[in-house]
């Protein structure tokens, strides 16, 4: 994309991103304010980053704290957070994972993604005996696990890949949704699974609810890692701590990301089986931000608003609500297709009608006009992710603007 077609006002900044034509100051809760003073309801949450809304007190007052105690040490020594926040963060997440846990924290949900294959091809190499450098992952189409450049070479998003060859080796792609072309793929060499419970920037789409268990099945039959990516979906969005619960499914490793900062720092991290994650050994891996005390005190205080399972019950009680309006909209030819689960949703638009919107971007906007905040993906596509603190009169209120943007 060529800086001309979107530049910044400096002409500083690379064009790298196309956002909505709104300058946001300042957030509380659900709602942000641009630099004009108007007011917009938040329905995106920074792709699921502010699950807890916008400045959530817990979480400002815990940052607050440990801003004047030690905000970095690297991981060169220890600090007084490091295992309280593995203890919060494992005990959250421990009882959905195969086997006794341990966490590896990072810093983006991308790092948390390349630590997990990391693990799982060393893993491959010292516990099943994979010949060296022979070590593949099994992906799937449609997946966005992040931007680096090992990521992008098994992405089939011609947007994110173009341009940044060579591809890193070792990865078959095979589609979403199909347990048995996931059993084709798996040979000798196979050393994980790596998948979303629920593709998140294709557009919140929704497995088969037989994939996850039939591909658990797979994984544990063949003594292959199941690598669930939760950064999106994970943390309450879907109605629950992890999307995996909803099918019953125990992965062998978690990526988290996105919401366990808090919206106030980045903080990521890998969760599971203690005898993978144990063959990153000094050395092997790590990252001087990764696991520092400001994110560990952040992180900790989003495990405490987690912990009582009230969040995730809201998210679930209002995904019902969401999933009705919408389908309302869908039955009034509104809307082509819906696809929620929890407090998230993707939604399709059909042919373009008279007055009605062109494209995704175009009812964004639209939105935009109507104090809404969303964004568009794949075109035709726009993702809802409010708050999961959101009240059900502000989220009817945005359905309301939702229905007027669309006649």
């Amino acid at each position: 994309m060529s800086t001309s077609l979107h530049p910044s006002r400096s002409g500083l900044l690379a064009p790298n991103y196309h956002p909505l034509p709104v300058t946001i100051a300042t957030g509380e809760g659900c709602w942000v304010t641009d630099t004009d003073g108007r007011r917009y309801l938040d329905l995106l949450a920074a792709y699921s980053a502010l699950n807890f809304g916008h400045r959530h007190p817990a979480l400002v007052a815990a940052a607050h704290h440990q801003l004047d105690r030690l905000t970095l040490t690297s991981r060169a020594f220890d600090h007084e957070l490091l295992e309280p926040f593995a203890q919060a963060v494992t005990g959250l997440i421990g009882p959905h994972v195969a086997g006794p846990p341990m966490v590896l924290p990072m810093n983006t949900g991308a790092e948390a993604v390349e630590t997990a294959v990391k693990a799982a091809r060393k893993w491959g190499y010292e516990v099943r005996g994979v010949a060296p450098d022979q070590a593949s992952v099994v992906v799937a189409s449609g997946n966005f696990h992040g931007r680096t450049t090992t990521i992008v070479s098994f992405s089939d998003d011609e947007d994110a890949r173009r341009g940044f060859g060579p591809f890193t080796p070792g990865f078959r792609v095979v589609p979403y949704g199909d347990a048995e072309a996931v059993r084709a793929a798996i040979d000798e060499t196979t050393v994980a699974v790596l998948l979303e419970p629920v593709q998140g920037e294709q557009g919140v789409v929704v497995p088969p609810a037989d994939y996850l268990p039939t591909v658990r099945a797979l994984c544990t039959a063949a003594d292959v890692l199941l690598v669930a990516d939760e950064v999106q979906s994970g943390l309450g969005r879907t109605g629950s701590t992890l999307a995996c619960e909803l099918v019953g499914v125990r992965p062998d490793l978690v990526t988290l990301g996105k919401a366990l900062g808090g919206g106030i720092v980045p903080v990521s991290a890998v969760v599971g089986r203690a005898d993978v994650l144990g063959v990153l050994t000094a050395g092997t891996h790590g990252s001087t931000f990764g696991g520092n005390p400001l994110a560990c005190a952040v992180a900790i205080a989003v495990v405490d608003l987690l912990t009582p399972g009230t969040l995730q019950a809201r998210a679930a009680e209002l995904g019902t609500h969401l999933a009705a309006r919408l389908g309302a909209l869908v039955d009034e030819g509104l809307l082509a297709r819906v696809r929620t689960v929890g407090l998230w949703a993707g939604i399709d638009l059909g042919p373009t009608r008279p007055g009605g919107p062109t494209d995704g971007r175009d009812l964004c906007e639209r939105l935009l006009a109507r104090g809404v905040l969303a964004k568009d993906t794949h075109g035709a596509t726009v993702r809802l992710a409010p708050p999961l603190t959101i009240e059900r009169d502000e989220l009817d209120g945005a359905l309301d603007a939702l229905a007027d943007a669309l006649r």
